[in-house]
């Protein structure tokens, strides 16, 4: 290669040691080519950017793309692989297995469609590992380097350090901006379990890279990755043990809607021990899990464990004390309007969101642009942040939950339809699952909503492309709906809505009128 004057090109053998690199297979080396390329050579600066950008998860790659869409000269730092968790080791990878683990469980499934299968159908664990890195390496595109690099903006690839409120370092350089952005993200963390430090455990930045599939799987933490995993490692034929401290699966999510899928999941073979106390990890040639759940001990041993709680904010060595940017172990602290406690300085994403939701880093880093390139007054509370979890059936939410909107005191109305009342659910042989709709009392104004479907995750857009333009159930109830559709259901709330108009008194005058006019 080539150099031109005053280049330099960046020594990275840390690109190596990333395990999300490993197998290092055809697909991987497409990865790295795309979001860490080995030969990049860092642009050297000239003058001072409008906006520099830390982490190139997808709060920076929206920051920096729309940003320079705009005109702005932008600068773009990355550590490691852009793309970020999503693309690596989040979004992408996990619902690369989670579409297999399904259609395996459709397999199975097959005989009550009157489909013939064979006997004993078995699942090529290799192989679906190597599609998903195939598709990811496929994705990766959207994220490379070298296509930012087109959209005129400097991508640096390095550490990057606050020098003062008007400068970072990267590997050296200096590059003077107006405005910051950090986006540098969380990382797994795991809770202090005694013995765990002892053994080599899996988290979702080293899952990705199995090969094999364990017989035993242990799962520590039934929130929504440690639901997601369980689930379909089951489904691909481990025997999988989910623990949990709290009582039941998903605790921060519907009661009714957890315990569908609880009970799905139980059926697809996951093992969960919830409530669960006293846990420790041991090793004598196995994994071991000692716990205590319900008043009864367990010592079950695994082949591979995942710990699936607790996350660490990417603070270290930004120097942000030098730059007075406050943070704490949840991460970098922001107003509403993403600014940091240093007006020059933004943030976005994970490292300062309560919602670690790649959708929520994207919407985020809008309102990042709007504020820092034209002093903008965008807020995040204007955002409404749905969410959903990839288990089957999904859960999908968006607003309050009940407990929510009683602690705020706001009275409300509950709107419930089952899918055992629709009929393409029921055809789909998907009939177990429910819409449920909280409005304030008195009203169609939508303040919360549940559902759990096999595709929740498509069916929430609905309810929160309501919520958000002021919508409310009596609209969707007068939106015509295809037939058959599981969306049906959501439309049925709003007859529903419509029913408890029709008071007695109301009803009394209509048949006055009805009568008076035959």
């Amino acid at each position: 290669m080539i150099l031109e004057e005053n280049t330099t090109v960046v020594d990275r053998p840390v690109i190596e040691r990333l395990p999300q690199t490993s197998p290092a297979d055809e697909f991987n080396h497409q990865l790295v080519r795309n979001v860490h390329p080995l030969d990049w050579v860092n642009p050297q600066p000239t003058g001072r950017y409008n906006l520099v950008v830390i982490g190139a998860g997808t709060a920076g790659l929206v920051t920096a793309a729309g940003a320079a869409g705009l005109g702005a000269k932008v600068a773009l730092i990355e550590r490691d692989l852009m793309g970020g968790d999503c693309l690596n080791v989040g979004c992408v990878p996990s619902k690369g297995i989670i579409s297999a683990a399904r259609i395996a469980a459709a397999v199975r499934e097959a005989r009550a469609f009157g489909v013939e299968v064979p006997d004993g159908v078995t699942m090529n664990f290799t192989a679906a590992m190597q599609r998903m890195r195939r598709l990811r390496a496929q994705i990766s595109r959207n994220d490379a380097a070298s296509r930012f690099r087109e959209l005129s903006i400097d991508v640096y690839f390095g550490s990057a350090r606050f020098v003062d409120s008007g400068t970072v370092e990267v590997d050296g350089t200096l590059l003077a901006f107006k405005r910051a952005v950090i986006a540098t993200g969380a990382r797994a963390a795991a809770p202090p379990i005694p013995g765990l430090d002892a053994v080599d455990y899996l988290t979702n930045e080293t899952l990705f890279s199995l090969t094999e599939l364990p017989r035993r799987l242990g799962v520590i933490g039934a929130g929504p990755i440690g639901c997601e995993i369980a689930q379909a490692f089951a489904q691909l034929g481990s025997d999988v043990l989910l623990v949990e401290a709290e009582h039941g699966i998903l605790p921060r999510e519907d009661r009714d809607a957890a315990e569908i899928v609880q009970k799905t999941m139980v059926q697809d073979g996951v093992k969960l021990l919830c409530c669960g106390k006293k846990l420790e990890v041991r090793h004598d040639g196995k994994i071991r899990l000692v716990v205590e759940s319900h008043g009864q001990g367990y010592d079950e041993p695994v082949d591979q464990l995942l710990v699936a709680v607790g996350r660490a904010p990417n603070v270290e060595q930004l120097n942000l004390q030098a730059v007075g940017v406050d943070y704490d172990k949840k991460g970098v602290n922001v107003n509403e309007r993403m600014q940091t406690t240093n007006p020059m300085i933004f943030a976005a994403g994970d490292i300062c969101s309560p919602y670690q939701f790649t959708h929520a880093a994207d919407f985020m880093a809008r309102i990042v642009i709007q504020n820092a390139l034209f002093k903008g007054r965008k807020t995040s509370t204007s955002l409404v942040m749905p969410w959903c979890t990839y288990t089957s059936p999904e859960i999908a939410h968006v607003g309050l939950y009940e407990a929510q909107a009683k602690e705020k005191g706001i009275l409300f109305d509950t709107f419930i339809q089952e899918f055992r009342d629709v009929d393409r659910a029921i055809l789909d042989g998907e009939d177990e699952g429910f819409v449920k709709v909280h409005v304030k009392q008195g009203t169609d104004t939508i303040v919360g909503a549940t559902i759990v479907a096999r595709h929740a995750g498509d069916m929430i857009s609905e309810i929160t492309l309501a919520m958000t333009h002021g919508l409310g159930l009596k609209k969707i109830g007068s939106t015509i709906h295809p037939y058959p559709t599981q969306a049906e259901a959501i439309r049925k709330l709003g007859d529903q809505f419509s029913r408890t108009r029709l008071t007695p008194l109301v009803k009394g005058l209509f048949s006055k009128w009805l009568a008076w006019t035959r």
